[in-house]
């Protein structure tokens, strides 16, 4: 659940903020496009800050591979979720307070039966 939070932080910031950028500039791209941008966006973030809480443990160059390595897919369906209920709930790409809280359970649930089987394929216990 914790690394599920750091992943959603990154996320959240990249896509988030993209989202808004658009939203708040006016600029007119198709909703596809601006949340394709915002996922790769979102996915970006995600690796950065992942990486610099893995630079307590490794190298760089460990803690990026590390980081891409073990969440892409995670951060891929999370991308996806958060987006689709943001396309779903406001009929486009647009940040809204309402929107948010919804976008962000989703976000964090969504990743959770991947990282289980990935924790339980190498013999990680997730609860104890």
């Amino acid at each position: 659940a914790i690394n599920t939070l750091w992943c959603l932080l990154g996320c959240s910031i990249g896509d988030i903020g993209t989202i808004y950028y658009f939203q708040y500039h006016n600029i007119m791209w198709s909703t596809a496009s601006i949340m394709l941008l915002a996922m790769f966006n979102g996915i970006l973030t995600s690796i950065i800050l992942e990486t610099i809480i893995l630079l307590k443990q490794m190298r760089l160059r460990d803690a990026f591979k590390t980081a891409v390595g073990m969440s892409l897919i995670s951060m891929i369906s999370m991308e996806f979720a958060m987006n689709l209920v943001d396309y779903l709930i406001t009929g486009g790409a647009k940040i809204t307070l309402h929107v948010l809280p919804i976008m962000l359970l989703a976000g964090f649930i969504t990743p959770w039966p991947y990282n289980y089987w990935r924790l339980k394929k190498y013999g990680v216990g997730c609860c104890g």
